[in-house]
């Protein structure tokens, strides 16, 4: 046990001392923040940016729905046709939407076009055609001389409160909360386990090319010295991570601070709106800020942090086992890229039904990946949120921790061999050969 203690001491040390690591400690909270403010400025800068488009109506029908917005600003150009109106839009405009002339009302959606120099957006594309969609089913009504006001007084919007049979209500907001917690931190306990578990091979396929782990060998077990590895690795991972997360939070916390202040000292503008508008978009704020608290309320908040914690090391722990067994089958990094594939598949499978489970969290393929314990890690993690049985919860621990000793039982026998293997790179064939030993 002592031994196992001075191993794992050693590999953190060793690990947190490395010059790549606190580089690394000290720059991803920065590249992270400075990740998300980059999004923000560009999608601030995107939505800034006002498109031009020119139109010819020759029907004569739809010219009204042409109304200028914060993003599109529409010029009528029907009367230099559309020839000239083309030649025009190509010097000075984004697009140019033309409706030719129609004999028929039913035939006016027919032929509609849009020119220009670059392919357009979608969202653009999508705009134009509700405006023009609207506009010729309202021309249809009338001309079946229908009261066009009494019939979008007959539209009604339908919204559904979801409440469970013990009173608990969800709603949009709700979901997506749920899906954001859910998917945050199955991708946390993935990105854990890729930079971390290779870590743990990459330290194991150094010691042995460079023969210390002969020297090392003769005073621990190769299994004391493999979990000594993995502990020591997760240890300093851990730190990494708590590092990263409190100094994230800490600077996303004090740029929104001096956002905020910034947006109040500049309120001149928004004085400048109407009162009552003003007061609409306050008591919608209010609205979803009091629906989000109360969402965030109900969520199992005890159960995702003790689960997170329990998946977080039970996956690494399995994972960085089987790294390990291969930092110890192969003479170079190179060598295990035959290796690797069947361990990311898992790992691969598990985000791609993580997200797609969001939909029905509750059946039998989410159940099933959350139950096999290559995937759990992440899917499970992934379902809680939503709501999981405790029986459920707990049959999956009890086949991590299951899987976790069985692998770790394989992964030990592997190492024992493959630590003092030189100059031959092992088979599938070979290395079954070596759990027999």
């Amino acid at each position: 046990m002592d031994k196992l203690k001075l191993i794992t001491k050693r590999e953190f040390l060793a690990k947190v001392k490395n010059k790549s690591f606190i580089v690394m400690t000290i720059l991803s909270p920065l590249l992270m923040v400075g990740l998300i403010l980059l999004i923000i400025f560009l999608n601030e800068k995107n939505s800034e940016e006002v498109k031009t488009i020119a139109y010819v109506d020759e029907s004569n029908l739809v010219s009204s729905v042409f109304t200028d917005t914060n993003s599109t600003k529409y010029v009528n150009l029907t009367d230099l046709g559309i020839e000239e109106a083309k030649n025009k839009t190509k010097e000075f405009y984004y697009g140019l939407v033309y409706i030719p002339k129609n004999d028929s009302l039913q035939n006016l959606s027919k032929g509609i076009s849009f020119y220009s120099t670059d392919a357009p957006s979608l969202g653009v594309i999508e705009s134009i055609e509700n405006k023009l969609e609207n506009k010729i089913r309202n021309l249809k009504i009338e001309q079946l001389h229908f009261d066009i006001e009494k019939i979008k007084a007959a539209d009604t919007d339908v919204e559904i409160i979801a409440e469970n049979f013990l009173g608990e209500k969800s709603s949009k907001i709700g979901s997506i909360l749920r899906m954001m917690a859910g998917a945050g931190f199955g991708y946390l306990i993935f990105m854990f386990i890729i930079i971390y578990g290779t870590s743990v091979m990459r330290s194991v396929i150094e010691e042995k090319t460079s023969r210390i782990i002969e020297v090392i060998v003769s005073s621990v077990k190769p299994f004391q010295l493999m979990l000594g590895k993995i502990f020591g690795n997760a240890l300093a991972g851990i730190l990494q991570f708590v590092i990263w997360m409190v100094t994230a939070g800490l600077l996303l916390f004090l740029i929104t601070y001096v956002l905020g202040i910034e947006a109040a000292s500049s309120s001149s503008g928004i004085a400048q709106m109407n009162s009552e508008m003003v007061q609409q978009v306050q008591q919608t704020s209010s609205t979803d800020l009091q629906i989000a608290l109360g969402e965030i309320k109900n969520l199992p908040i005890l159960t995702i942090f003790f689960s997170f914690i329990f998946y977080f090391l039970g996956g690494y722990l399995i994972y960085s086992s089987i790294y390990a067994a291969i930092g110890a089958a192969v003479d170079s990094e190179t060598d295990t890229q035959q290796f690797m594939m069947p361990v990311l598949a898992p790992l691969m499978i598990a985000i791609y039904v993580g997200f797609s489970i969001i939909e029905n969290p509750h059946g039998p393929i989410a159940l099933g990946f959350s139950l096999f314990p290559l995937t759990s890690p992440i899917v499970m993690l992934m379902r809680i949120p939503f709501g999981v049985p405790w029986w459920q919860i707990a049959i999956s621990m009890l086949l991590l921790i299951l899987t976790f000793i069985g692998i770790v039982w394989f992964a030990a026998k592997i190492y024992r061999v493959g630590i003092l293997m030189y100059g031959k790179k092992p088979s599938y064939k070979e290395l079954y050969k070596w759990l027999k030993y």
